[in-house]
């Protein structure tokens, strides 16, 4: 490696307490984004005042598309990412990696599967058959049923159907006469077959997929061992996008080698294509840290194979993340002492700078940017218009927008008088429905603002600063009292403050109903466990309740109608979970059958109906007893059964009881929050893992594998006591 990058890795090695890092390379750095043509403005007076400000700043403003993006992965100004920061610097000496996996190729459908047009069957071009595919897989989806999906599917299927030569027997021109049934209930089929698998089978075909991968999932980088990240080509398919989408339902065509550029040492080997096709270009740049990219169809941009979250190069793009915004805690004083004094200047792009910052420091929103014609108008703080702000005096902001991946972000908040007044200047005549409310401001402009009082300042750290700074407050709350389970739950409502602010919001998934009501339904069948075997301490002992009024109170509670309607359920479940157990043996013992001799056959299949029979007549005989006990409300009685054992058998269900509700509780409060991405991308996982250790909890219970791995510097640096 060059002096230049062995010296910054020690010195980001050193100030994480020593870390051994696998990797003595230099940290990755995100490729530079192909420049975007801008979308031309609707209003020309407002384009002229934009421009006037820009010449008034061309000197300090440098008007860059790197700095105009607000991705969650986009970090601009960080070294280890943006080229222009690093230019000519080397990244590694020797990278050598056995290129891209490609997806399989397509199958046909069956001969007797087909798609109908005007009530007829058609035979299609194997190419225009598998788009079709696509969409008959999606029918009874939310996707297929969307106007402007089908819109973009059918105008690309009637393109590829033109490319590979037409159907012969019919001129498909109208979506409303295909008939894609059939095709879905092909795929339906296959999909319930795969779920039928048994256990031994699945395991079967994943580490087949597995084997089969084994090679890409590595390279060798300066002779080390390092991971790769998505080193899969993804398969082609119709694009779904996030929102509204302008480009839902376009074909994503599939991707040959001839449209991939290779990135390795010079003296590396080159990996062999598939049979009968090439690459599109070899390099062996080692000034970045991609291993291939290609240009995908739908949006013109490129996609880069790099290392993976875990990589040496990703954990060290995280920590000089995180640091930067540590840093922040410096500045931030003087920032917020400057943008209040400039809220009353007099020059107008002074009050939407000092505005703007204000939104973005105490709301935590993205700068925002222009956008294209074909992208879904999702907007930040700069690119906010007319319609997005509405006014309640005296102090009252309704915001209502599109934010990123088009989540709504709408919040009633009060904000500062002055900012208020300053809101309503933006808004003031002539201004109408769609022009800008900050419309002598652009990213650019911002981000040149923030750098007069620290390097590499940017709106995406002031919202990682404020985000681990919320969480930091939040966890000094917490008292270090109560079980794990009570610690994990405050744990989650901290981090759920967090993706509050961050506007981190998901949609209530379809399942989340039916799992509420499984835990309530699960809680209800412990608490009438727990009431019988109170009952039968009384059944034994009735004195007991006299010296115990109070433990026993709430076994009035569980009416005869109450614990009949639980019993039922029960039963019904007990019955359905012996039925689904005999139903998976049975497939089981289909897929071993060719292993097996027939006589073998014939005795493993008597054994499964035996213990089936055992199974079936041991549950009708408890199912007979439980409506018996419940229709009386007199429990059967063990030898064993003692008060001391009974109590035993109580304490255990109301332990199970409290961290079941717990687990209710978590489940509801965060339906509608996505806690990962700010736990992911946000929070400075130092804080994760000092909670960890100060409260005692483990740290499998807040990272799941994959955060473990990405974030084992943080784990390996941070204590009980440490701050962000």
């Amino acid at each position: 490696m060059t002096e230049t990058v062995v010296k910054k890795e020690k010195k980001v090695v050193d100030s994480i307490k020593k870390r051994k890092i696998k990797s003595e390379t230099s940290p990755t750095k995100k490729m530079k984004k192909e420049k975007d043509s801008k979308k031309p403005s609707k209003n020309g007076a407002k384009k002229e005042i934009k421009d006037e400000v820009k010449e008034e700043f061309k000197d300090e403003v440098k008007d860059d598309d790197s700095s105009n993006s607000d991705d969650e992965n986009d970090d601009t100004f960080k070294w280890w990412e943006n080229t222009d920061d690093m230019d000519g610097e080397v990244k590694w000496e020797n990278l050598e990696h056995n290129g891209v996996l490609f997806p399989p190729e397509y199958e046909p459908l069956p001969k007797n599967v087909k798609l109908y047009y005007d009530g007829k069957p058609v035979t299609l071009p194997k190419e225009a058959e598998e788009v079709a595919g696509f969409f008959g897989a999606l029918l009874e989806s939310d996707h297929a049923k969307n106007p402007t999906f089908q819109k973009n599917f059918f105008r690309d299927f009637k393109e590829v159907l033109q490319e590979s030569g037409g159907c012969p027997d019919a001129d498909i021109q109208e979506f409303s006469k295909c008939d894609f049934s059939k095709i879905f209930q092909h795929f339906d089929k296959l999909r319930e077959e795969k779920k039928a698998l048994p256990p031994k089978e699945k395991k079967k075909i994943k580490e087949e997929k597995e084997a089969s991968e084994e090679k890409y999932k590595f390279c060798l980088l300066n002779g080390r061992k390092e991971q790769v990240g998505n080193f899969r080509i993804e398969p082609p398919g119709l694009f779904r996008g996030r929102g509204a989408h302008p480009k839902t339902g376009t074909l994503k065509r599939r991707v040959y080698p001839e449209s991939i550029t290779l990135n390795l040492g010079k003296d590396a080997p080159i990996p062999p294509p598939p049979a009968g096709h090439q690459w599109g270009d070899i390099k062996h740049d080692n000034t970045v840290t991609w291993l291939a990219m290609w240009k995908e169809n739908i949006m013109g941009s490129v996609k880069y194979v790099r290392f993976s979250q875990n990589s040496s190069f990703k954990g060290m793009s995280d920590f000089k993340k995180f640091e930067k915004a540590r840093e922040l805690k410096k500045h931030v004083d003087k920032i917020r002492n400057d943008y209040r004094s400039k809220l009353k200047s007099s020059l107008m792009i002074d009050r939407q700078i000092a505005t703007a910052t204000y939104l973005i420091d105490v709301f935590a929103l993205r700068a925002g940017g222009e956008k294209r014609d074909d992208e879904a108008d999702t907007v930040g703080c700069c690119s906010l218009r007319f319609e997005h702000i509405f006014l309640k005096p005296p102090s009252t902001v309704i915001f209502d927008f599109l934010g990123k991946d088009s989540i709504r972000f709408y919040q009633e908040v009060q904000v500062d008088t002055q900012v208020f007044k300053n809101l309503k200047i933006f808004k003031k005549d002539p201004k109408k429905p769609g022009d800008d409310l900050f419309d002598r401001l652009d990213p650019s402009i911002l981000n040149k603002y923030f750098q007069e009082f620290m390097p590499g300042l940017t709106a995406k750290v002031f919202r990682t600063y404020n985000a681990s700074k919320t969480m930091q407050d939040q966890i000094d709350l917490i008292p270090n009292e109560g079980t794990v389970n009570e610690k994990v739950v405050a744990f989650n409502a901290a981090n759920r403050e967090v993706a509050i602010l961050c506007n981190h919001q998901r949609t209530i998934p379809k399942a989340h109903q039916a799992g509420v009501q499984k835990i309530n339904e699960k809680i209800e069948e412990m608490i009438w466990q727990k009431i019988k075997l109170k009952r039968i301490m009384l059944q034994l002992d009735k004195t007991m309740k006299k010296k115990e009024l109070e433990y026993f109170e709430e076994i009035d509670d569980l009416t005869k109608e109450k614990e009949m309607e639980i019993v039922e359920r029960w039963s019904q479940k007990e019955l359905d979970r012996i039925s689904k157990k005999f139903e998976k043996d049975k497939e089981k013992l289909k897929f071993e059958k060719k292993e097996l001799s027939p006589e073998d056959y014939k005795v493993k299949s008597t054994e499964i109906k035996e213990d089936h029979k055992k199974k079936l007549e041991s549950a009708k005989a408890l199912i007979k007893q439980y409506k018996s006990e419940a229709k009386k409300q007199k429990y059967e009685e063990k030898s064993t059964y003692t008060a001391e054992k009974l109590k035993a058998q109580i304490d255990k269900l109301e332990e199970r009881i409290k961290n079941t509700s717990l687990q209710l509780k978590d489940k509801e409060e965060n339906s509608t929050v996505s806690l990962g991405t700010s736990k992911m991308n946000y929070i400075d996982p130092r804080l994760t893992v000092m909670f960890a250790k100060k409260f005692n909890v483990p740290i499998e219970k807040l990272f799941t594998k994959t955060l473990r791995e990405k974030f084992a510097w943080a784990i390996e640096s941070a204590d009980a006591d440490w701050k962000f």
